[in-house]
């Protein structure tokens, strides 16, 4: 399957609609119906500003936090319409990409990579 991977940048501490700002993309994902989305942390990174935010031992607010999809161009108009809709700002990047599952459990009914 083509489609693109979109990887959108924030901070654990950034918020939206009252959760934090990766977890409620990666519900906003699951309630669209896309197949699948990944929330990860890093240890360190820096932004547009130029300001550093990193992960420390007393203090995870400002840990940089990534979330992946790989979807259609259809699921891509469809997520982008509804971000578009929120009060948010977020930096992405959008990458075209062959997607799809190999192995048996790939044949199987509601197997989603």
């Amino acid at each position: 399957m083509k489609g693109f991977l979109v990887i959108f940048f924030t901070q654990q501490n950034r918020r939206h609609r009252g959760k934090m700002l990766g977890d409620w993309l990666v519900d906003l994902a699951k309630e669209m119906g896309l197949r699948g989305a990944t929330l990860a942390t890093g240890i360190e990174g820096f932004g547009h500003s130029g300001k550093l935010h990193s992960s420390h031992f007393f203090e995870l607010a400002d840990q940089p936090t990534e979330i992946r999809l790989a979807i259609t161009e259809e699921e891509f108009v469809r997520l982008f319409e509804r971000l578009e809709a929120e009060d948010i700002s977020l930096f992405y990047i959008k990458t075209p990409v062959e997607f799809g599952a190999v192995g048996r459990q790939a044949n199987q009914p509601n197997h989603q990579p």
